[in-house]
């Protein structure tokens, strides 16, 4: 399928199917409300009706936000790949919503079909987006960001859908470097031999009963006189069986989703290097499997950090923060970045406390949450910052060793995570530092919003608007 972004005077609005938008209020005025009321549309959110006799698909919105724009045109595309149209278009007027109408169309439209021996096939082709205005020349410029955006989107969607055993360790370094190759970016990777001559003790621990290899994999977007430094670190557990500390059954299903927040990395400096923005990029991603076996890591053991801090492990299914406490010190050393951002599948503990859709902030700016926080609400994603306090991090507190991988009391359990972090992040950089548990909004198995059945790329968004606003 294929978006287009046209200028009124040059478009062929002579399209099999026209969108047109209206809310309860919009009803009233519309030519087709006699007709709308026989079918008896209200106009709610997220409602659609078919008027096929005038070739025109009604979507139904509270208001004409980016948030409503957006949820409403991923139920229309939905509708538009089951008919027998082969091409669409939609009148806009005002520019800032054209971002919401490609991610509608794009991220709604989206599906994931490598292991389906039928593929799903639609007649839909083309969409044209006609705007109306004058400044057609800023409109394209925001057509091009958004395409650019959901496509990284839907790449880092695809590599956390890909079952694990096709994505390990190994086999992701290699889709990094393809990546490196095709966007010109620097590609360093470190096998565990390398990883052993860095002290990546702690890491290595943890993927050392799997038979696939664990990798330290950077990439680094440089372009001439940078503005900023950001260095991105992700979490890349291609598979989390739990360890010794086994998962239950049921809980092991949708484990391939552990390494979605590497697969945002890529995303992130994927987008950033094709949209050209004047920011330095570093991404860090710890590709590890956790599996069980006689070489397992176990629950009593005392694990050496890459940074020399020693760790209690009480919980083998606690690992990501030991892949990350090795990488965030790495990242650290190679790297003197402005901006140090983390992002983790880490915790169940932070869908209990905010459910499974928003990303957990934590951190120590104030400043830093609140710009974060205002790029995830104007790029349409869900974020809410959990405070850190000096009580919650005295549970972490060990007796035989620097620090314990995890609480000695239930609660807070994504606050301890980030505080064990934190535990890894030197005093200069932390007001520079923000980590992101997306455990909750990185997956899903209902869909919701622009997200369908599997990963949703979520940072991807929000974190291209940040950097944009750099």
């Amino acid at each position: 399928m294929n978006i287009q972004l046209l200028h009124q005077n040059i478009a062929d609005t002579k399209r099999a199917v026209s969108l047109e938008y209206i809310t309860t209020d919009d009803l009233k005025k519309s030519k087709n409300r006699q007709a709308l009321k026989l079918a008896g549309f209200k106009a709610d959110q997220d409602t659609i009706c078919f008027l096929y006799d005038k070739n025109t698909l009604i979507c139904g919105l509270d208001s004409h936000s980016c948030d409503d724009v957006r949820s409403v045109t991923a139920v229309a595309i939905k509708a538009l790949q089951k008919t027998e149209y082969k091409s669409a278009n939609i009148t806009i007027d005002d520019k800032s919503l054209i971002p919401a109408f490609v991610e509608g169309f794009v991220l709604g439209g989206y599906s994931y079909e490598v292991y389906k021996t039928t593929k799903s096939k639609s007649k839909l082709k083309q969409i044209s987006l006609i705007y109306t205005k004058d400044d057609y020349k800023s409109a394209i410029k925001i057509f091009s960001d958004a395409i650019v955006v959901a496509d990284a989107t839907c790449f880092t969607r695809d590599i956390v859908n890909t079952t694990p055993e096709d994505l390990t360790p190994v086999t992701f370094a290699k889709l990094a470097k393809k990546l490196a190759k095709e966007n010109a970016l620097g590609c360093k990777i470190l096998d565990e031999q390398a990883l052993l001559k860095e002290n990546c003790t702690s890491m290595l621990a943890v993927g050392r009963a799997s038979r696939h290899e664990s990798q330290l994999i950077h990439l680094s977007y440089k372009p001439k006189n940078a503005r900023k430094k950001v260095s991105l670190i992700g979490k890349g557990l291609t598979y989390d069986s739990g360890g010794l500390s086994l998962k239950p059954g049921a809980s092991m299903v949708t484990m391939k989703m552990d390494k979605a927040g590497a697969c945002a990395v890529l995303g992130i400096i994927k987008a950033a290097s094709e949209m050209k923005l004047d920011i330095e990029i570093n991404a860090f991603i710890g590709a590890v499997e956790n599996m069980i076996g006689g070489n397992a890591y176990k629950p009593d053991d005392v694990l050496v950090s890459r940074s020399g801090k020693t760790i209690e492990v009480r919980n083998t299914d606690a690992e990501g923060r030991l892949v990350l406490a090795d990488l965030l010190d790495y990242a650290q050393d190679k790297v003197k970045a402005d901006y140090i951002f983390d992002f983790a599948t880490l915790t169940g503990a932070c869908m209990v406390a905010l459910g499974q859709y928003t990303t957990g902030v934590m951190g120590h700016s104030s400043r830093l949450k609140h710009a974060v926080g205002k790029a995830s609400t104007d790029a349409g994603e869900l974020t809410a910052s959990l405070p850190f306090n000096k009580h919650l991090k005295k549970q972490l507190k060990s007796e035989i060793a620097d620090i314990c991988n995890i609480s000695n009391k239930p609660y807070g359990g994504a606050i301890t995570a980030g505080l064990f972090l934190d535990a890894f992040i030197k005093e200069e950089n932390k007001e520079k530092w923000l980590h992101f548990d997306i455990a909750g909004s990185a997956y899903t198995e209902s869909p919701w919003d622009v997200n369908v059945y599997g990963g949703t790329g979520a940072s991807v968004r929000f974190m291209s608007k940040f950097l944009k606003s750099l």
